[in-house]
């Protein structure tokens, strides 16, 4: 190639990697900072009420995708009251918090545990995970840190477009972790809420994923006290939390691979 041909090529190479990495950069900016706007926007909420429904799906050992399906609402008061309830096909469960202590109902199996938390809604995020392994559908939205958490570890980020979620106009971004990639979508203009938050599981073999869809919100909601003061059923049996086998969204022993 003559001298004038590489130069020409060289330099429309580098104009070419100069653009691209403009655009990720832009797109990466633009994805953090409505991220950012999100998390402010809950934080900020003291009080507020959402619906929501979710699907997990599993991997059988015969490499076929499962998905539950589940549906509930919470109740926010912060810094330190939580309802949680969530219904699917196999668990019918209510979580109350009221910043003292922690009640869980199985409805299904008509058992209740309880367990002293004192604390903020943060600590008891931390409180389930790490000693009881339970999570609650979209807890790290709800935390005082929320921009911080979902954002520790990217290596990732892209600003998509817009999308629509249950007819409400969205904007959608994308993000990557080393085990994960995970995408959201939040709400255009003065609210701008978590529509829809999706993760997908990089280190399970058939990449299974959580769906969550916001699909009601109520800002500044009137909750009344009442609302988390746990009321167990009479003829409820007090267990340990570890025994509530009936509140995981995925049930056990329901899919086993076999084939028929």
């Amino acid at each position: 190639m003559p001298a004038v041909g590489r130069w020409i090529a060289t330099v429309a190479l580098t104009l070419s990697t100069v653009v691209f990495a403009s655009t990720a950069w832009a797109q990466e900016n633009e994805a953090t900072k409505l991220l950012k706007a999100m998390s402010d926007y809950v934080i900020s909420q003291k009080s507020f009420s959402a619906k929501y429904d979710t699907d997990i799906e599993v991997i059988t050992p015969a490499i076929q995708k499962i998905q539950f399906a589940s549906s509930g609402e919470v109740l926010v008061d912060r810094p330190g009251r939580i309802k949680v309830t969530r219904k699917g096909g196999y668990a019918d469960v209510e979580l109350v918090f009221d910043g003292k202590t922690v009640s869980v109902l199985g409805k299904h199996a008509n058992a209740y545990a309880q367990a002293d938390a004192p604390g903020t809604i943060d600590q008891l995020v931390d409180l389930l995970r790490e000693r009881y392994a339970v999570d609650m559908p979209g807890a790290d939205l709800l935390l005082s840190n929320a921009y911080l958490v979902l954002s520790e570890d990217i290596i990732d980020a892209k600003y998509i477009g817009h999308g629509v979620v249950d007819g409400v106009e969205s904007d959608h971004l994308a993000f990557r972790n080393q085990d994960t990639d995970w995408q959201i979508w939040i709400e255009r203009g003065e609210r701008p809420i978590p529509r829809k938050y999706v993760i997908t599981s990089k280190a399970v073999a058939g990449a299974p994923q959580y769906t969550l869809r916001i699909t009601e919100w109520k800002s500044d909601a009137q909750i009344g006290d009442d609302a988390f003061a746990f009321k167990p059923p009479a003829d409820a049996k007090k267990v340990e939390i570890e025994a509530l086998s009936d509140i995981d969204e995925v049930p056990l022993g329901i899919v086993n691979g076999d084939t028929k």
